[in-house]
């Protein structure tokens, strides 16, 4: 047990200067076969394609110094990190608190760590040890003069969701028997069994350039989220193939290719048709990859005048633990087992809960650090793309890196609201068995070291107001949920007034809203919320006979799945309809299907059908106004519904987004910039609430 983190390195003055060391150290097993993880059974492999190197960097300014090890490894434990950062600190003179070391996620590499049905493999553990410590010291003792820069560039064609929502009418089964797998990864391989992405990708491709004074290239860090790229021999993947292309291509110096948040993360994109898609092979990927790393840094700004800071954290986190029925499951399972590895994923999953109930509790290691105007946070899990770019939108610096896998290997750590959707990403192993609470405790820990080692407060990760929000505004609302929060249970009001509403459980966050600049001005993109079973509940406080409602509604439902697609706004009492309730909603069937409906009362037949059609997959705007005895709903600016409706007696019940007040059908899809009124707008006003020009599905 390493002894309690020191304080960060104090800020450098600007003039004491930057140097830099960086090495790159093979660590291909020199014994074969060895055991392989990253896959659900045990295997070995006897072949090597691609060498595996760790590539090491080392800083320093001032009398603060500091380095940063990225391993081609699938996973590293804590206790194999804390080793070679003791052993590195007592040789180097680096303190330990002050070493990264990363995986890059390869699963062709020889296993470092137990793992599902997989066991480390001892003899490659000790000499990987070794040669982690040489690979600091190397790069430590070639520290010379350097200048620093940042770059990044849109890299979206080399990334996607792979964790998809299921239909509710599809659900999967997990290894206990149950039909409780509402999301998973890989699950759009058929579009008609998915509604849509759990969750946002993040596209950037972000590198930092290191430069001898007179601009020799010495080193190179990039971050990218993607997962791995797939091979069947022992090799660094796409990982090792673009440092090397990245490096011929900047003229020399290590590169390193470090892993961004990419838990949730795969290259194919399954929302373009499989005939549409590119299938490269891994060579083109990783070349591809490097020519726009390549591009980033070029003409990028290099400094050499910047000091250097970093700091660590440790947390103490529990185990999610089987309750007795499943322990008794387990152990009924294992016994049968005797010695022998597991043979299928129930054999795993039984053995995992052994191991959990074993082990109750763990430590994770989380780190930031500070190279002049640029920052690095450290996860130590796999960590889904919402959590990165969360983290980036906060930081006290715009430049802004995220590696995970750093420093441990402790398994996915979904968001909260991504738990209750199920998938093995959720399934409690040491893969996936950290608590709940996990995810928002590790990026706290995160953004506070952060603050840190800047010296400078988060930024607001709130989007900026386009031209669209504030002509919304300008019409005076009553509340305006943006739903571009990164987390719940609170959807803020923009409105100034205070009015936040509330997410229920079954909403995942920040996916891509309608596009263009309308909605949040040129340099930022939209979020949106999404639906999986959840609503958005407010109470609309004394509102009464005389309401309007905007929202941007996108449905992931297919034509035919159900007769009702689903429920978008609704206004009724909790858990029932009422005699009195006003719902809009999708068909989902016959040929209504696509188009909107809308329901007074409780009856069993829509009181109204549009005539307009809202294609799956593709945003649509529509206000829906109650004005005394009448309703009348707009459907991308043209007026679709127009239908007299008694109010019946005075209510003032609450307002629903994204599903129906008793929870029938609800919304399949994802809602954005909602925006009540307590007044019936007129055509003039509906019409402000829409940019000038359409929106890209």
């Amino acid at each position: 047990m390493l002894p309690a983190a020191e304080p960060p390195s104090a800020p450098v003055a600007e003039e004491a200067g930057l140097r830099a060391g960086a090495a790159r150290v093979e660590i291909t097993p020199r014994t074969l076969p060895v055991l392989v993880n990253g896959g659900m059974l045990t295997r070995s492999i006897d072949r090597v394609k691609s060498p595996l190197h760790a590539r090491a960097i080392a800083l320093a300014s001032g009398t603060a110094r500091l380095a940063l090890v990225i391993v081609d490894s699938c996973m590293l434990p804590r206790e194999l990190c804390d080793e070679v950062k003791a052993a590195a600190a007592t040789r180097c003179g680096i303190p330990a608190a002050r070493i990264v070391i990363a995986a890059t996620h390869t699963h062709s590499a020889p296993a470092a760590m137990g793992c599902l049905g997989t066991e480390a493999d001892p003899a490659y553990v000790s000499f990987l040890r070794e040669r982690l410590v040489e690979a600091v010291a190397q790069a430590s003792a070639t520290l010379v003069p350097a200048r620093i820069g940042f770059g990044r560039i849109d890299a979206a064609g080399f990334t996607a969701l792979r964790q998809w929502i299921r239909r509710p009418d599809r659900l999967g089964e997990d290894p206990f028997g149950n039909r409780t797998v509402r999301a998973n990864m890989h699950a759009a391989t058929n579009p008609d069994d998915v509604t849509g992405e759990a969750g946002p990708e993040d596209p950037e491709l972000a590198v930092i350039s290191l430069q001898h004074r007179d601009g020799r290239p010495l080193a190179a860090l990039a971050t990218f989220s993607m997962h791995y790229f797939g091979d069947q021999e022992i090799s660094a993947d796409y990982f090792g193939l673009f440092c090397t292309a990245l490096e011929q291509r900047l003229g020399g110096g290590v590169a390193a290719l470090a892993h961004g948040c990419s838990g949730d993360i795969w290259r194919v994109d399954y929302a373009v048709p499989k005939a549409d898609r590119p299938d490269p092979t891994i060579d083109d990927y990783s070349n591809r990859l490097a020519d726009l790393a390549a591009r980033a840094v070029a003409g990028i700004p290099h400094r050499s005048d910047v000091g250097i800071a970093m700091a660590e954290r440790r947390l103490a986190l529990a185990y999610r633990l089987p309750d007795r029925q499943r322990l008794e499951w387990a152990e009924r399972i294992v016994t049968a087992m005797g010695d022998r590895p597991p043979r299928d994923t129930t054999e795993v999953y039984a053995r995992e809960q052994i191991l959990l109930d074993r082990l109750r509790s763990t430590e994770v290691v989380v780190q930031a650090l500070r190279v002049g105007p640029i920052a690095i946070a450290t996860t130590p899990c796999e960590t889904y793309a919402l959590t990165g770019l969360r983290l980036e939108a906060a930081s006290p610096l715009p430049d802004t890196m995220v590696i995970e896998l750093a420093t441990g290997g402790d398994g996915y750590i979904p968001p909260p609201e991504q738990h209750p959707l199920g998938g093995y990403n959720t399934w409690a192993a040491r893969s996936a068995g950290l608590e709940t609470t996990a995810e928002p405790k590790i990026a706290a820990a995160a953004l506070e070291l952060l603050e840190q080692v800047c010296g400078q407060p988060r930024r607001p990760d709130g989007l900026p107001a386009g031209p669209l929000l504030e002509a919304t505004l300008g019409l005076g609302p009553w509340a305006c949920w943006r739903l571009d929060e990164f987390t719940g249970p609170h959807a803020a009001d923009a409105s100034g007034h205070g009015r936040d509403a509330v997410y229920e459980a079954g909403i995942t966050h920040a996916l891509a809203g309608p596009l263009g600049p309308a909605f949040c001005g040129p340099q930022a993109t939209p979020r949106a919320a999404c639906t999986a079973g959840g609503r958005i509940r407010a109470r609309l406080g004394g509102i009464g006979h005389e309401w309007s409602v905007s929202a941007w509604i996108w449905n992931g439902m297919p034509d035919g799945a159900r007769p009702l697609a689903g429920w978008a706004i609704s206004r009724g009492p909790d858990h029932g309809l009422g005699p009195d309730g006003d719902h809009l909603g999708l068909s989902g069937d016959g040929v209504h299907a696509g188009r909107l409906v809308f329901l007074h009362g409780a009856g069993p037949e829509p009181t109204a059908v549009g005539s307009g059609t809202i294609p799956r997959w593709t945003w649509a705007h529509v206000v829906l106004v109650r004005s005394g005895d009448r309703v009348r709903v707009w459907l991308d600016g043209r007026l679709d519904i127009d239908v007299a409706c008694p109010t019946g007696r005075a209510a003032h019940p609450p307002l629903f987004i994204g599903g129906r007040s008793d929870n029938d059908s609800n919304w399949e899809g994802r809602i954005d910039e909602v925006t009540v009124f307590d007044r019936a707008l007129d055509e003039a006003a509906v019409a402000r609430l829409r940019p000038s020009a359409p929106t890209t599905p």
